[in-house]
């Protein structure tokens, strides 16, 4: 039903960046919106060492058309050195929503 709308995943460290890394990628029409969700807790190794951090997670609503430019521009203003990006294919959802994301996408 929707192979061309995506769900984009990162996170940053504070609820700022979240909403910074947002606005700048909505005002470049690069996505529909973001759920911007704080309180995460990470576990990951990291040089050499598991680390804990606090987290926000970020969901990014976009189409497959805009994903090259959208993960280009994420990862020029993402604060890590090495941002998470996942991008997850939307199966389905309500078409009012889907063909909302499509038309808030794009040029």
């Amino acid at each position: 039903m929707a192979p061309d709308v995506v769900t984009v995943l990162t996170t940053t460290a504070r609820a700022e960046q979240a909403e910074t890394l947002a606005r700048s990628l909505l005002d470049a029409r690069l996505i529909a919106c973001a759920n911007v969700l704080p309180g995460a807790t990470s576990l990951y190794r990291w040089d050499g060492r598991v680390q804990k951090d606090d987290e926000v997670v970020v969901i990014m609503k976009s189409t497959r058309e805009r994903l090259e430019l959208l993960k280009e521009r994420l990862l020029e203003e993402h604060p890590y050195d090495v941002p998470e990006v996942i991008v997850l294919p939307v199966v389905e959802g309500s078409r009012p929503y889907l063909d909302w994301v499509r038309r808030e996408v794009g040029p």
